[in-house]
């Protein structure tokens, strides 16, 4: 089954945007996407921590579920979000829905950096972090889409693939500044400050971040693609009712494909900081130093994929990424547990490459498969379904997998199992860029 790219969504219209209007756009794309992951970074890194303030005494691994369980539910809410925000980018604009999400976002998670602990109010403190959680999850389910979509409309053809990496490299680059701000703050004050008080600074900087990523996308014009189909009368009135008219198949395909980069991204992102404390039995400190060197790498690597997938297209890419989760991910996992943080450290590493060679080619892939009347919300809904099934879900299943089998390596056999239904889906997929699709491969 080759998926066909609908010709409209390869068009070229009007006058390109300058470098320096693309620098801008990128900037602020970023900024609020820099703050949306931010956030989920904090969370992750300090989830042994918000198990202590937000739960019962008592069983620390059962604490620790829960409090995956709750970054669970944010992503359960986002393809309602996605079916909200996606279609309307189709309706109103990209900019402004991009406005309003961080907005939402940064509220959202200021608002985790103050509400009272669980000794102070019990449950009621567990409910306002559940709460918190499900605006943050509904906003980001048209993040990324918009965001993706605002860049790829912006970007000159031959580098759709480096510029929408960006994406990716600002939401790495805010895991990397939030671990390395929760690394600086425990070396400076302690574990105990950290778990008493300095837990919520993280998430009270959310606030003035949004700002400044709420002024960058309100002085943005929205992407020439969008503009020409206003001045034409051609923006779709019923976006949600014309993305499955169309794109459906296409929708499809995407889903699958995007399902390694779910659980990849999460588990790197949230899960491994508390999986190399327990059970691998590394200290907090050399686990947090771990997962800052890993996202860091990825950061660097994400853009220099993103313009390789210009040139030699975007299949070679992705299927190094996926293929490399399937092949890796257990000789990974293994060598975590020879507790050496040297061989930690290499090991995350190694699933920071695989990950940054899907993430550079991935985001221009997905913009390619639709036409532009209906491209924001064709992403925002299959995106979100499968980083909500497998994404949001993927620390649990990991710890529940430790927890259940008693068996320490048992996480990396579900990256595997995703992995491959990527790679089968990736395999089946229509070259979209490079010299094969340029040659009508």
């Amino acid at each position: 089954m080759a998926e066909q790219t609908s010709p409209a969504a390869g068009a070229d219209h009007g006058t390109p945007p300058t470098r320096q209007e693309t620098r801008k756009v990128m900037l602020a794309a970023g900024m609020g996407h820099f703050v949306e992951w931010f956030e989920m970074g904090i969370y992750g890194t300090l989830s042994t921590v918000i198990a202590l303030n937000f739960f019962p005494a008592g069983d620390g691994a059962s604490a620790l579920l829960s409090t995956f369980a709750v970054f669970a539910v944010g992503f359960l809410i986002r393809p309602l979000g996605g079916f909200f925000f996606g279609p309307l980018a189709d309706r109103i604009g990209r900019n402004r829905v991009l406005a309003l999400i961080v907005m939402l976002t940064s509220g959202a998670t200021f608002a985790i950096g103050v509400i009272p602990t669980y000794a102070s109010i019990g449950a009621l403190a567990t409910g306002l972090l559940v709460l918190a959680r499900l605006v943050q999850g509904f906003a980001a389910g048209g993040e990324s889409s918009s965001a993706v979509t605002l860049l790829f409309e912006y970007a000159p053809k031959n580098r759709r693939g480096y510029l929408t990496s960006w994406v990716d490299v600002f939401g790495f680059a805010a895991f990397v500044f939030g671990s390395g701000l929760v690394l600086a703050m425990t070396i400076a004050l302690g574990d105990t400050a950290m778990q008493e008080w300095a837990w919520r600074v993280p998430f009270l900087l959310a606030l003035p971040l949004g700002l400044v990523g709420l002024y960058l996308r309100t002085r943005l014009e929205d992407s020439p693609e969008f503009r020409r189909m206003e001045a034409l009368g051609e923006v779709t009135e019923s976006p949600v009712r014309e993305t499955f008219r169309t794109g459906t198949k296409a929708m499809l395909v995407l889903a699958g494909m995007v399902v390694i980069k779910a659980v990849a991204h999460w588990t790197l992102q949230t899960y491994m900081i508390s999986y190399l404390q327990d059970p691998m039995g590394f200290t907090t400190l050399q686990s947090f130093t771990a997962g800052t060197i890993c996202l860091l790498v990825v950061a660097v690597l994400v853009p220099f994929m993103g313009r390789l997938s210009d040139r030699v297209g975007r299949k070679p890419l992705l299927i190094a990424g996926a293929g490399g989760f399937v092949l890796f991910s257990y000789p990974a996992f293994w060598l975590m547990s020879l507790h050496s943080t040297v061989l930690a450290i290499a090991a995350m590493v190694l699933l920071g490459v695989l990950i940054a060679a899907f993430d550079g080619a991935v985001s221009a892939a997905m913009a390619e498969l639709f036409p532009p009347r209906v491209r924001s919300g064709a992403i925002a809904i299959p995106y979100n379904i499968s980083v909500s099934l497998f994404g949001g879900t993927a620390p649990y299943i990991a710890t529940s997998l430790v927890v259940s089998t008693g068996y320490d390596l048992s996480p990396a056999f579900y990256v595997m199992g995703v992995a491959l239904i990527s790679l089968i889906t990736v395999l089946r997929i229509r070259e979209t860029a490079g010299p094969r699709a340029r040659a009508g491969a």
